[in-house]
């Protein structure tokens, strides 16, 4: 059973927090011991090793750039659209060079090399394959540039981030798409990109779907009805995507799984039972199993103890296959969830 992860900031947390993800999660920890990056950013949950034994075999890694605010060092946060543009630049290289240094690691871009990473699964040496998907389009100056990130390798955009950006509104930061933003869906149907509705604002989010005629996903979002906020799809944002064949990443992260609860909160009040609550809401609303799986954000501004009880590592995504099937569910749709619905998404989209 494949497991793909659709959401994880690789590239921010070994160019801004210096975490190799060669390294396995205990030696990162080691190393951060009496530092202050556990309690700022989180307990490291992400490393090669875990996804191997987790079987983890397909990762989309993140350019994530972060606009400038108080308490983040100004190299790794931007101002101006240049400045975002070398940063997720860079890490688009570290993505590159990774798959180039660790033959564990592969750069997936196309339908062969997807089946390549899966093929290697069934040897002694398997692969983890990493789709780069851009969160937030700010480092796109112009529209007619995702061309070029295109060309290097880009498959997924997401247009805004929380506070919005000069594409969409964002989910802390209401409002529409601007003119830039919908010249750039028109270049990105052009390509054949995959458009990442996570993080837009609701009215962007509508605007983009009657818009955009190429696949949608939501990479790491989980449903509203369950943990009321604009951060999170209504079921109305669920049944859209699910027409468009979309499929939605549910997040391990607790504050997004029970409602009311805040960093500092005991671990242990989420279990791997929310997360199956979460996927069975998705296919309760659409009525199937087909359009909902894993985007686990994990190292992405929260650590292992906001996970959920019995996750600590990346490895322990394999604990939902147990959680989806006390709920019920067969083996071919838990495969569905962990993995192949988003393989057949990927299939469908990605050049051959």
């Amino acid at each position: 059973m494949y497991i793909v992860d659709a959401h994880e900031d690789v590239a921010w947390n070994a160019l801004v927090l210096g975490r190799d993800v060669r390294c396995s999660v205990s030696e990162t920890r080691q190393r951060e011991k009496g530092s202050d990056v556990p309690g700022r950013d989180g307990t490291r949950m992400v490393g090669l090793p875990e996804w191997l034994a987790g079987g983890v075999a397909v990762v989309f890694g993140t350019l994530f750039v972060e606009p400038a605010r108080k308490g983040y060092p100004k190299p790794h946060t931007y101002t101006t659209a240049e400045e975002a543009h070398d940063l997720a630049w860079a890490q688009l290289d570290y993505y590159h060079r990774l798959a180039g240094e660790c033959e564990q690691v592969a750069s997936i871009g196309t339908c062969a090399e997807l089946d390549a990473v899966l093929a290697s699964w069934q040897g002694e040496k398997p692969r983890v394959g990493i789709v780069p998907l851009m969160e937030g389009a700010d480092p796109i100056r112009e529209p007619a540039e995702v061309e070029m990130w295109f060309e290097r390798g880009v498959r997924l955009v997401g247009l805004s981030w929380l506070a919005g950006s000069s594409y969409a509104g964002g989910n802390a930061s209401p409002g529409p798409l601007t003119d830039k933003g919908r010249e750039l869906l028109d270049v990105m149907a052009e390509l054949g990109m995959i458009l990442d509705v996570s993080h837009l604002a609701e009215e962007a989010f509508v605007e983009a779907m009657d818009r955009y005629e190429g696949r949608v996903v939501a990479s790491h979002a989980n449903p509203r009805a369950r943990v009321p906020g604009q951060r999170q799809l209504s079921d109305a944002m669920i049944r859209r995507l699910a027409e468009r064949g979309g499929v939605i990443g549910i997040v391990p992260y607790n504050a997004f799984l029970r409602p009311g609860w805040s960093k500092g909160d005991p671990k242990d009040a989420v279990t791997l039972a929310d997360v199956a609550a979460a996927v069975d809401h998705v296919c309760q609303v659409v009525g199937d199993v087909a359009h909902v799986g894993l985007g686990s954000d994990f190292d992405g501004g929260f650590g292992a103890e906001s996970a959920p009880l019995g996750i600590d590592t990346v490895a322990d995504l394999r604990r939902v296959i147990s959680a989806l099937g006390e709920r019920g569910y067969g083996k071919e749709e838990i495969a569905a969830v962990m993995g192949e619905n988003w393989l057949r998404l990927l299939r469908e989209a990605l050049p051959g």
